[in-house]
């Protein structure tokens, strides 16, 4: 299995607020993690940092995932601890208050991959049935689009498109959607934030996972894609080339 992790602050901001990596535990079992702190409050890069740190320390204790229901377990209960670990650092933090991030994660094991996400940070798969998005966006506009009272096309270019209804630290209690799902040999999973979605189609997320390039260049195709695009928002991803090759690698850009 080959993994990427790359981040980049985009062409318009002055900070990044996205955060996340590729963690192994003592199994080798890895876990993937894009947060994006949100945008508009304050101290999102805090909020998105809380985040992959606790899970990434956690995740280091977590041995013996044999079912998708363990993955799955895991999941619930430490999304719920950094949940109200962010709300908490929020409400003591004057500096902090208001802080969210969304978060989209996967545990990748070499038979399934088990998939979380609260927000709108995404993922996608590509297999022998094609490219799709397996996450829902806790969206606005998906909301709409959703009860039909707007297309999917009108949602591309809505001027609320980035409003999101659901975030870690931003509630009491947050319920992330997590999903499992059957893996094989040369698949692919995208991990982005929005930076990336909002940039980019999946038409031509699809054509540049199928290339025959290495997935540290199709990594950066993508960033200098959604730059080429505008680049207004920070820009974070990864890329998971399923596969027998234990080689994984984890750089910012």
């Amino acid at each position: 299995m080959r993994a990427i992790f790359q981040t980049d602050k985009g062409k318009i901001r002055q900070r990044n607020e996205d955060n996340g990596g590729i963690f192994t535990n003592s199994e080798n079992v890895r876990l993937a993690i894009v947060a994006d702190g949100m945008g508009g409050h304050n101290a999102g890069d805090v909020a998105s940092q809380m985040t992959v740190d606790f899970l990434n320390s956690e995740w280091s204790k977590f041995t013996n995932i044999t079912t998708a229901e363990k993955a799955e377990t895991w999941f619930n209960e430490r999304i719920a601890e950094i949940n109200q670990a962010i709300l908490k650092h929020s409400r003591t933090h004057e500096e902090c208050e208001g802080m969210g991030t969304t978060l989209v994660a996967a545990i990748c094991t070499d038979d399934f991959a088990t998939v979380a996400n609260v927000g709108d940070s995404r993922c996608y798969i590509l297999n022998e049935n094609g490219f799709k998005q397996i996450t829902e966006d806790h969206s606005l506009v998906n909301e709409l689009v959703k009860t039909g009272i707007i297309s999917k096309e009108d949602a591309e270019h809505h001027p609320r498109k980035n409003v999101v209804l659901k975030a870690l630290g931003t509630e009491e209690k947050i319920e992330a959607d997590i999903k499992t799902i059957l893996i094989e040999d040369g698949d692919y999973l995208l991990l982005c934030s929005d930076g990336l979605s909002d940039k980019i189609t999946e038409v031509q997320m699809k054509e540049i996972l199928e290339d025959e390039d290495a997935v540290e260049e199709k990594a950066q195709k993508l960033i200098e894609m959604a730059n080429q695009n505008g680049g207004e928002d920070n820009i974070t991803l990864i890329i998971i080339e399923v596969s027998s090759d234990v080689e994984s690698r984890c750089n910012e850009c």
